[in-house]
């Protein structure tokens, strides 16, 4: 039988060419011995198994080739090449800096930096894992590395550049090595299989790659592995089997209880998950990855951010249409809050379960808008609007219609919530939307709409017309707001206006203040009904950015009157105090 040799050494590339995901780097490195501008010592950093010990090994060999190819690559014919292949070469020196850290072990490779190479034009010194080296070591080294003899190169490969000494930073050319992306790790796994005559499935070597988290010799580790599972044929179940990963069904079938606001359904698969030998922590940071995943598939621009295999990103494309933006938004943000407390929990299980349970009351809030919506809005509003519309002040009974309550009928609250403004897709009906002013009710708002029905019995019915409006609003404006205050000057020239359809709206400014109000709604409210003697009466917000310049003087307070006025003229500083006004 012939000696079995991995994967990880067999196709350990010999040339520039076969790198995968250094193309910088190698392409730097050609140049240099194109244009003989070769530098005395190279520091190699990056994480492990992206090949920085190897594109070490091919640019020795290079280097000392006696027939490059015209790219500048090695021949693997010559005389040094085939001693170097051969592990023979007297010219290219691999030193362990973990086993060999102490300042002998340097003073013994100071002594043989000195003999000349008896082939080719180089002696090559590669020394792994170099942060290895104790500190007295590298102090020993530094001469020697600055000022090394003209046939003497330095190669130093490490993963913690951070732990080298600056001076011998300083006397090096730095190369740093990127991990190896998920698709070029694909790529060679699949040329691997094709050499070695075996069949594997995209989304099984989507996984190994993944797996593999940038490292190309990990990636082939795995390989090997997969192949002693499967044999020659290597299915995606048979190695996510092998792997103990999760599956990618696991997450959309539980996707799917979570939409559905399933929580019963999506306990039980995360139990099932846990039966299975998998950790909540592991399961909570798969479901972040996912939601991510469906999140990056909403938009065709960022399709390509998701590496997975072609068939699993055609069932995200397919699946994140059924998800909105919000609720990934959400869902991300509570897997990865879970994540984050994972470790300190006490009762782990419990708090991934009660993150899912979170997750099934964002779906069931935001799907089950557009169900609300159709039967809170009532259509009956509009009938009473053209009767009530001309007439706006009168005495007689028909020019009352204005006014958004009929106290005679004992169903006049229902047709209060129409009255609001509804979303016509600009900016500020979308805000009305979503603070509950109008358009499509949330839960609180049905339980306030609710409450100010019944409520309605504690004021009577009086009929009132808008003078009678404007005296109760100024009439709170001077009980509950102090002379010289900001909201006392505010609400004087802010007064509700009976708009086309009959319905009392404030006007504001923008969407800020627009919230703001919202809070306050409710005691102004009252205090209007109380002096109208109605509790029917009603008004809305509007944002009108009309409004914006006109009430820019209006909004000041006295004190911010009077600092302007000291400003303006010096002179009047001294004979006004601020202690005479009231600020806010």
């Amino acid at each position: 039988m012939d000696e079995y040799i991995v994967s990880a050494r067999k196709y350990r590339p010999d040339t520039f060419e076969m790198v995968v995901g250094q193309d910088a780097i190698t392409q730097t490195l050609k140049n240099s011995i194109k244009n003989n501008q070769l530098g005395q010592a190279y520091l190699f950093c990056g994480p492990r198994g992206v090949g920085k010990t190897t594109c070490a090994r091919i640019f020795a060999k290079t280097i000392n080739c006696s027939n490059p190819t015209p790219d500048h690559e090695p021949c693997n014919e010559c005389e040094s090449c085939r001693a170097f292949i051969e592990s023979r070469s007297f010219n290219i020196h691999e030193l362990d800096a973990a086993s060999n850290n102490s300042v002998e072990d340097i003073r013994a490779l100071i002594d043989q930096v000195r003999i000349p190479p008896q082939l080719g034009s180089y002696s090559v010194y590669i020394i792994d894992e170099v942060h290895m080296l104790s500190q007295a070591a590298f102090n020993a080294f530094l001469k020697t590395l600055e000022e090394p003899p003209k046939h003497a190169i330095f190669i130093l490969a490490t993963t913690e550049k951070h732990k080298i000494l600056p001076t011998i930073l300083s006397r090096c050319q730095i190369f740093d090595f990127n991990r190896i992306s998920v698709e070029d790790i694909r790529k060679q796994l699949e040329y691997v299989a094709k050499q070695e005559g075996i069949e594997a499935e995209q989304d099984a070597l989507h996984v190994i790659a993944q797996k593999a988290d940038g490292a190309m010799r990990d990636a082939l580790s795995i390989f090997d592995q997969i192949v002693s599972f499967c044999g020659r044929n290597i299915t995606y179940q048979d190695t996510i089997k092998n792997l103990n990963v999760l599956d990618y069904e696991v997450y959309f079938k539980i996707t799917d209880a979570l939409l559905a606001s399933n929580y019963a359904e999506a306990l039980n698969i995360f139990d099932d998950v846990l039966k299975k030998g998998f950790e909540g922590g592991y399961f909570i940071n798969g479901l972040a990855s996912h939601y991510r995943d469906l999140l990056v598939c909403k938009d065709p621009n960022t399709i390509n951010l998701i590496e997975v295999g072609d068939k699993t990103k055609e069932k995200y494309l397919q699946f994140a249409q059924k998800c909105s933006v919000p609720f990934l938004f959400n869902a991300i943000q509570i897997a990865n809050s879970c994540d984050m407390s994972y470790r300190t929990s006490q009762n782990k299980r419990l708090l991934v379960e009660l993150s899912l349970l979170k997750i099934c009351n964002i779906s069931s809030s935001v799907f089950a808008l557009p169900q609300q919506q159709a039967p809170k809005t009532p259509v009956a509003q509009p009938q009473p609007q053209p009767v009530v519309s001309k007439p706006v002040v009168t005495e007689q009974k028909p020019a009352s219609a204005p006014v958004s309550p009929k106290p005679v009928q004992p169903e006049q609250p229902k047709p209060q919530p129409t009255n609001e403004p509804q979303n016509d897709g600009t900016k500020a009906g979308l805000l009305n939307k979503i603070v509950g002013l109008g358009g499509t009710p949330t839960a609180s708002n049905v339980e306030k709409n609710t409450q100010v029905a019944t409520s309605a019995a504690k004021w009577g019915n009086k009929e009132f017309t808008s003078s009678d409006v404007t005296e109760a609003w100024l009439a709170f404006v001077a009980e509950k707001c102090p002379a010289g205050t900001r909201w006392n000057s505010y609400f004087r020239n802010h007064i509700p206006e009976v708009d086309e359809s009959g319905a009392y709206v404030l006007k504001v400014e923008d969407s800020a203040m627009q919230i703001r109000l919202v809070e306050r709604k409710e005691v102004i409210l009252n205090f209007v009904r109380t002096k109208l003697d109605n509790g029917s009466f009603n008004f809305n917000f509007v944002v009108d950015e009309n409004l914006v310049e006109k009430n820019t003087e209006v909004a000041k307070t006295t004190s911010e009157r009077l600092d302007e006025l000291k400003k303006n003229n010096p002179e009047v500083a001294g004979m006004l105090s601020d202690g005479d006004f009231t600020q806010v």
